[in-house]
């Protein structure tokens, strides 16, 4: 017997959802009514369980707390015009996961609990996910070290959650980038290709000096020269330069974005010539310098596409020609959207319908 045979779901008695408006979503700011909660421990997953979203009581000892052992996930599900729900690339989050698990010494949560959990908890809130445009269901996965101990330990017991929230568009307006020369992000053999809590944590700091300046956020470069762009903010790097689109390659200092995987292929799909390969600060000037460079965007599960502006690099504020639908970026994105909402073929097989 599968341990999903076995989830019990407590239904709250109060739904959230007639406090939600669904045309002023934003992002971050509802919470689905339920979460999936599943505790590991004596070497064994625990039966999961869909409870009612709320506290959850833990030691001050609490390992997480103090060592650092938390990965998350973040994906998304639509609702098809048909008024099917699609949990798109789920198999592929679900890979990075076990990849960010295995980085932070923890154990790799079952398949079955990871997706057949997830689907049974859309489904016990499949009303927060209406069929409105521009609208999806935000999906946090999330496994923390829950052992009550404070001596330097791998954890012997973990929490594994699942909430999830209705949301609308990360980012409403192009951004500004400052190039970040002085702080970093992740560095070689560290844990940058990890989605785990410290990498965001770590880069508040310089983040926060960026807004401070005028800047939505930074343009992260790598560890040891400080040369070559790795990630924008808390997302992929893209650029189109000479008509091609290029983008850093992944690395243990850079994050394997599923959105980034999903807009290369789609990019061969449509012919679009791209490479993935080091970009070089002195290739960003030059392109500048000579109107080469014509789209810079951030590739993330959160934002989708979001178009730079402007970049800061060198104390100059170098400005991004304006972009229209026939941008590269747009043509990605719409592309991805289309099979998303089953408007397109899914040849890939990224659907997870039901």
């Amino acid at each position: 017997m599968e341990l999903t045979d076995e989830i019990l779901v407590q239904k709250t008695t109060k739904s959230k959802l007639p406090e939600v408006d669904f045309n002023k979503l934003g992002f971050g700011n509802y919470v689905s009514d339920h979460m999936l909660i599943c505790n590991y421990a004596n070497g064994q997953w625990q039966a999961p369980r869909i409870i009612p979203f709320g506290d959850i009581t833990v030691s001050p000892t609490t390992l997480a707390f103090h060592y650092g052992q938390s990965v998350f996930e973040g994906l998304k599900a639509f609702r098809l015009d048909d008024g099917r729900i699609n949990l798109f690339r789920v198999q592929k989050h679900y890979e990075r996961m076990l990849r960010s698990l295995n980085r932070m010494c923890m154990p790799g949560i079952p398949e079955e609990i990871f997706v057949e959990g997830l689907r049974r908890l859309i489904e016990v809130d499949k009303d927060w996910l209406p069929a409105q445009p521009g609208v999806s269901l935000y999906i946090r996965p999330l496994m923390f070290a829950s052992e009550a101990k404070y001596g330097v330990k791998i954890s012997d017991e973990y929490c594994f959650i699942i909430f999830t929230g209705p949301v609308g568009p990360y980012f409403s307006q192009p951004l500004k980038l400052k190039v970040e020369t002085e702080y970093t992000r992740a560095a070689k053999g560290g844990t940058g290709s990890a989605k785990c809590a410290g990498n965001y944590g770590g880069a508040f700091y310089p983040t926060q000096k960026a807004k401070e300046a005028g800047y939505d956020q930074v343009l992260w470069t790598d560890a040891r020269e400080n040369k070559y762009i790795e990630e924008s903010g808390m997302m992929n790097a893209m650029f189109v330069i000479d008509g091609v689109l290029v983008t850093p390659p992944t690395s243990d200092s850079i994050l394997a974005g599923v959105t980034r995987d999903s807009l290369l292929t789609l990019a061969a799909d449509l012919g679009i010539p791209y490479e993935a390969r080091p970009v070089a600060l002195a290739e960003l000037e030059n392109a500048f310098r000579h109107n080469t460079i014509t789209e810079a965007f951030g590739a993330g599960t959160a934002a989708v596409v979001a178009p730079i502006a402007t970049i800061h690099l060198n104390g100059i504020d170098h400005h991004l020609p304006a972009y229209n639908d026939n941008s590269i970026m747009f043509q990605l994105k719409n592309k991805m959207e289309a099979i998303r909402k089953g408007l397109d073929e899914d040849k890939h097989g990224w659907n997870f319908l039901f």
